[in-house]
């Protein structure tokens, strides 16, 4: 298809939306879909009921059954560095690739949608690397990636939990059926419970756009709120449990988790009273706005509170300047648990048939050393991504493109400028400035259950250090749900 021919259907897509003067800025976004990727796309129409998965999963058996395999080969050119540190990203060109497959099982005990309860159970394995070793970017590229290499692709159990719902109204609604919950039908208004080892992510900051390493963006602070701390081991797992209320328009949350016992650690600490983490969001989803009729869109309010043994940046920022000590260590400290909290903003939009944008904010007080996820204080991120049902006749095709900026606060930036080290960065110097990235993909449904996707990424900053870069990172996917 020539190229001006897919941006006449693009602009007639959105043409519409120009007479609503909200909507003008979003014009940009939708001329932004990759139009190289479509030069070679196959022109026969893809039904629109074509299945996605390689083998059925019938939704009235009791039973569910289904697996994954995604695999991302991920490199990146040299770039400009005047020095590195150890846990730079390296300057030097690289490749690294990445496999994750799991097995996700359930079985619903009870079936009645007033009172289901379903047993889950996913096995994982996560095999290979990331380029740097995953160490150098406070927003990494490659979120399927394990931070402790030394763990092996050896399989683990990555989940297993009780879900139990308790209806509170005699009106049953449809819903989709997931690895986390087997029901197609519950009460509208009902209490979920889930109890056991699950990801945080699967429930809380969950965005249709920008959420799935799988099928969507790649890096860290994309598909996740980076300034969410969120309670988890290097593998992003914890143990604890989510409750949920849910009602016709809102959804209001709290889970209850535990962190590990050193930043990034493997080993979860069991204490409660010692360590937790503790978060609520609430969920609001509509069905039209008034400039946008029969278009669905959701905001989602995060908050969190961590209570860990977190070190003070300013502390040992001190201690280094007044001589007690060589270099400044943030895990150089006496136990004593201290507490970090912050709140992230999400949102989503359908704007037309094919065309979704979403956002995040996200912010924490940065005065606490990072603990469990990465190393971001502040994030503002926005992008969207476009269907490929009616520009390429292709339904299981989509494009996206977004922007990440992040950044840390002043203590934070003096740490790392004397030396420091966190669990994630450490140049042994630092020129401060915002870390931003710029994310696109493609992503092609070839048969069935496997796709093929190829995603672009450009990082300015990287590490928050204007001294380095930028660099340009590209990635292969391919990815197979059984």
């Amino acid at each position: 298809m020539p190229i001006l021919t897919l941006f006449k259907h693009l602009r007639d897509d959105v043409v519409s939306m120009t007479k609503r003067p909200v909507l003008t800025p979003l014009l940009l976004l939708a001329l932004c879909a990759p139009p190289a990727l479509a030069q070679d796309a196959p022109t026969p129409a893809a039904p629109a009921t074509e299945p996605v998965t390689i083998f059925p999963h019938p939704d009235a058996a009791r039973y569910f059954v289904a697996g994954q395999a995604n695999i991302i080969l991920q490199g990146h050119t040299p770039f400009h560095s005047p020095y590195e540190g150890d846990n730079s990203f390296l300057s030097r060109g690289e490749y690294k690739t990445s496999l994750v497959g799991t097995l996700f099982m359930g079985f619903q005990v009870v079936r009645n949608p007033r009172w289901a309860t379903d047993i889950l159970v996913d096995e994982e394995s996560a095999g290979g690397r990331g380029d740097s070793e995953a160490l150098g970017l406070a927003g990494f590229t490659n979120l399927d990636v394990v931070r402790n290499p030394s763990l092996g692709s050896t399989p683990y159990l990555a989940r297993y939990e009780l879900h139990q719902v308790i209806g509170l109204s005699s009106k049953n609604v449809d819903v989709e059926r997931t690895p986390f919950s087997l029901e197609t039908s519950l009460p509208e208004r009902r209490l979920e419970f889930h109890f056991g080892k699950m990801g945080l992510p699967d429930f809380l900051d969950q965005n249709s756009i920008g959420t799935d390493s799988h099928l969507q963006f790649l890096n860290w602070t994309t598909d996740n709120n980076g300034a969410w701390d969120y309670a988890a081991d290097t593998r992003g797992y914890t143990t604890g449990m989510v409750a949920e209320y849910t009602d016709h328009a809102f959804t209001l949350r709290y889970a209850l988790a535990m962190l590990p016992t050193v930043p990034n650690g493997i080993d979860l600490d069991t204490s409660f009273r010692r360590a937790s983490g503790q978060n609520w969001e609430l969920e609001h989803r509509h069905e039209a706005l008034p400039f946008l009729p029969k278009r669905k869109g959701a905001v989602r309010l995060l908050g969190y509170r961590n209570q860990a043994n977190m070190g003070v940046y300013r502390t040992q920022n001190q201690l280094f300047l007044a001589g007690k000590t060589a270099t400044p260590d943030i895990d150089a400290h006496a136990l004593h648990p201290t507490v970090k909290y912050g709140f992230g903003l999400n949102a989503e939009q359908e704007l037309t048939e094919n065309l979704r944008i979403f956002g995040r904010f996200g912010w924490n007080e940065g005065q606490h050393e990072s603990w469990a996820y990465t190393e971001v204080d502040q994030t503002i991120e926005f992008g969207g991504d476009y269907a490929m049902k009616d520009l390429l006749h292709r339904a299981n095709d989509k494009a996206g493109i977004a922007f990440v900026t992040n950044a840390i606060k002043r203590d934070h930036q003096a740490y790392l400028k004397l030396g420091g080290k966190g669990f994630i960065l450490g140049d042994g110097n630092l020129d401060y400035a915002r870390e931003d990235i710029l994310e696109g993909y493609y992503n092609l449904h070839a048969w069935r259950g496997v796709f093929y996707a190829l995603d672009m990424q450009f990082i300015e900053h990287p590490g928050y250090n204007q001294a380095r870069g930028p660099v340009p990172v590209g990635s292969i996917r391919m990815h197979v749900d059984f």
